[in-house]
C-alpha cells in the first residue's frame, strides 16, 4: 500500500550508488522540508522535469528545501550506472542522487511510478504525493503551501 498522508518518510538505505553527495540518511533530513523524486533515464517526462526541480532547489533551498533524487530503473538498460552518471551530468542534476538498481528504496516507498514526487514536512511526515507526467504541475503549489505553513509555525 502506498504511503498515506502523515506517514513517516521511509529509509533511504539500500541504494547501489550515490552521486553528488555521500549517502543521505533519513535522520539527517529532520528539520528540513524534503522533496523525494523518483526518476529514470528511460523516462522522457522525468528528464523534462529536471530543470523545474533545479529551479525549486535554487528558489526554495534558502527556505529549507532539501531534494533527493532516486533513480529507479524501469528496464534492464536503466541499471547501467555509467549511463545514469552520464545523464546526471548532461541534465545538470545537482541534488544528491541515489541509484536504486535493486528497488530497495522504491519498495520502502511502495513506489511503482516515474516520475513520482513525495513531499515531507520538517518532521518527515508526508504532505503530498503525485506521480505521472502531469504530476510536476501539482508539486510546486504544494511545496509553496508547506513552506509557508512551516514558516508561519514557530518551532517548539
Amino acid at each position: 500500500m502506498p504511503p498515506r498522508m502523515d506517514s513517516d518518510m521511509p529509509s533511504l538505505e539500500g541504494g547501489t550508488d550515490w552521486f553528488n553527495s555521500k549517502p543521505v540518511t533519513r535522520e539527517s533530513l529532520i528539520g528540513s522540508t524534503v522533496l523525494i523524486h523518483f526518476w529514470s533515464i528511460s523516462c522522457a517526462s522525468c528528464k523534462d522535469a529536471l530543470p523545474d526541480i533545479a529551479r525549486w532547489m535554487k528558489t526554495f533551498g534558502p527556505r529549507g528545501l532539501k531534494v533527493i533524487a532516486i533513480h529507479m530503473p524501469r528496464q534492464e538498460s536503466d541499471t547501467n550506472v555509467a549511463a545514469v552518471k552520464e545523464n546526471i551530468d548532461e541534465y545538470q542534476v545537482k541534488q544528491p542522487c541515489v541509484v536504486d538498481n535493486w528497488h530497495t528504496i522504491s519498495e520502502a516507498f511502495d513506489n511503482k511510478f516515474v516520475p513520482a514526487y513525495y513531499l515531507y514536512d520538517s518532521k518527515l511526515k508526508m504532505r503530498h504525493f503525485s506521480a505521472g507526467e502531469k504530476a510536476l504541475k501539482l508539486v510546486e503549489p504544494a511545496l509553496e503551501r508547506l513552506l509557508n505553513q512551516q514558516e508561519a509555525t514557530p518551532t517548539a
